[in-house]
This record gives C-alpha cells, sequence and structure tokens, in this order.
C-alpha cells in the first residue's frame, strides 16, 4: 500500500534528533544499519524523496500537468530519467521542482522523526548541511574518510569513472566544512569491528542524552 506524504502536524513534539551525514562513500549506510540493529528509527531523507513523488501522491500529478504526461512511464509512476533530462535543461525548472517538492520532503521527514517511539531518531541525508536540515538537529554525526578512500570505495563499488567521482566528490560540502560542523565523527577508515564499536559507543552516549532530556 503507498503511504501518503505525512504533514507536519507532529513536528513541534520533543525527540532528540541526530543528523547523520557524510561524503559519497564514507559508509553512512553501513553506520545507519548498526542504529537501526540497535532499535533506532532511521529516517533516510532519499527515501523521502521517493515518497512524496510516488504514484497516487498529489506532487506527482503536479508534476505531470507542468512537464506533461511524458514525464510519467507506462504505469503511471514517474521516470526519473526523463525528468532529470528536463530539470537539468534550464534552472528555472529546477528551482521549481524544488520549491514543490522541499516542503514536501521536509514535512515527511519531520514528522516520521516527531513520532518515532525509540528514545532518540536519525536522520540520514548526504545532503544535511546543503538543505539547511541540520539546523532541525541536536547533534550532528560524520561519517568521514579520507578524499582517496572516498575515490577508491565508489569506483569499486557504483564502477564509475575516477573523474567522474571527484566530481561528485567536488559538488557536496567539502570534508573540512562537513568536519567543522560536527559534533560526532566516526572514521570509518578501518574494519567493520571497530565500526561496530564506534557506533555502540555513540548509541550509549544517545541514549544518556535522551533519557538526560525527559
Amino acid at each position: 500500500m503507498t503511504k501518503q506524504a505525512a504533514t507536519p502536524e507532529h513536528s513541534n513534539q520533543k525527540k532528540l534528533i541526530i543528523g547523520l551525514t557524510g561524503g559519497i562513500g564514507s559508509g553512512k549506510s553501513a553506520v545507519s544499519e548498526r542504529f537501526k540493529a540497535a532499535g533506532i528509527k532511521v529516517v533516510d531523507a532519499d527515501y523521502a524523496s521517493r515518497v512524496v513523488v510516488e504514484k497516487g501522491q498529489p506532487a506527482l500529478a503536479q508534476i505531470a500537468e507542468h512537464f506533461g504526461a511524458d514525464i510519467l512511464q507506462a504505469d503511471g509512476t514517474l521516470d526519473r530519467a526523463a525528468l532529470r533530462e528536463k530539470i537539468f535543461a534550464t534552472l528555472e525548472e529546477r528551482k521549481w521542482l524544488e520549491a514543490l517538492l522541499h516542503p514536501l520532503i521536509n514535512a515527511y521527514i519531520f514528522s516520521e522523526l516527531a513520532s518515532a517511539e525509540t528514545p532518540y531518531a536519525i536522520l540520514e541525508n548526504p545532503l544535511l548541511f546543503e538543505t539547511g536540515q541540520s539546523e532541525r538537529c541536536d547533534r550532528i554525526l560524520v561519517v568521514d574518510v579520507p578524499v582517496e578512500v572516498q575515490v577508491q570505495r565508489v569506483i569499486a563499488r557504483d564502477n564509475n569513472p575516477e573523474a567522474q567521482v571527484r566530481s561528485i566528490i567536488a559538488a557536496q560540502i567539502s570534508r573540512e566544512d562537513r568536519l567543522a560542523r560536527a559534533d560526532d565523527v566516526i572514521v570509518n577508515d578501518q574494519d567493520l569491528d571497530h565500526l561496530d564499536r564506534e557506533t555502540a559507543r555513540l548509541h550509549s552516549q544517545y541514549l544518556e542524552l535522551a533519557h538526560a532530556d525527559q
């Protein structure tokens, strides 16, 4: 069953929110999976961006009306490749889409976070700072690796050319800026045991903070 895009009706409820971010290839997903395994609610901004344009959502109808019916696939779902072509053709079209979707994405994300029944909740977003969502978080956890490690991991994972990977990294907020704005850092350049220990350490810390706020 398609989940309806959430409204911000719960957004003022107090909940300790940890913003989880990091550059491409840093291992954000591996970290978030460990928090999920510990029973913590994780809200994925990438998932939220897909939910709000699912078949049946008002935003999809508005997109089809604006760009034309050829933006839809035969089954009525969004043709993402076609949409990318249209929005990157002109800045105005990209801004139109952002103006439509960003409020809906934020509403979904913060409703999900506020309604979480876990002691604290995590917002996972590679663009946490760029979107301004970091301002709504109580603490920021950055998963960090050296740039050369990022490059090698992404090439191995996605089989992308090195120049393309470096271009993606350059388009994101710099490693230095990200670290300067972090409250907590996991340096993810060792083995999985190290990642397990670091995540468990922060989980204990966040539980203490959450209970202290109650």
